[in-house]
């Protein structure tokens, strides 16, 4: 049987650089092949470097890649996969730990009926909105945005010399 392909993302928003090599060398692992790595300072964290990948690969391997990226207590990252009918994504920080969500086939994040009811197990309007901030993310977008934007900056920094 033919294992579903995926496309995935893996976006490492800050890592100490004295790793550096060990998570290339478990990606690389991971993933079947070398990978082109291009690591970049991370300036909102000394020390840090950040560096991006793309992949194909059979489904379930962002979950592989999260499992090993969650053992590095330092690393910020993101994983995503996705493919017509729907993939995983993942997100991980030093203090908030590692987030799963189900996305479907545009990327969207679907919350399924245990999610759900467990949200709206809470006793006042306050907590159900927590509930539902905590089971789409919301603390880790907040945590990570700060760390997306360095790559936008860049970006925006690059057309402007540009022109």
């Amino acid at each position: 049987m033919k294992h579903l392909q995926m496309k995935g993302h893996v976006a490492i928003h800050s890592a100490p650089s004295a790793l550096r090599q060990h998570i290339e060398w478990g990606l690389n692992t991971i993933l079947g092949s070398p990978q082109n790595f291009s690591w970049r300072e991370q300036p909102l964290a000394a020390g840090t470097s950040r560096t991006a990948i793309d992949f194909h690969a059979p489904l379930g391997t962002a979950a592989k890649i999260a499992t090993a990226l969650k053992n590095w207590h330092y690393l910020r990252f993101e994983v995503h996969e996705l493919g017509a009918s729907g993939g995983e994504m993942y997100r991980g920080t030093p203090e908030l730990g590692i987030h799963r969500a189900s996305l479907d086939g545009a990327g969207n994040i679907v919350i399924n009926e245990n999610q759900i009811n467990k949200a709206l197990a809470a006793f006042d309007e306050a907590e159900v909105r927590e509930n539902f901030d905590y089971v789409l993310g919301k603390p880790w977008d907040v945590a990570l945005e700060p760390f997306r934007g360095v790559d936008l900056q860049e970006v925006a920094k690059f057309r402007i010399t540009a022109i």
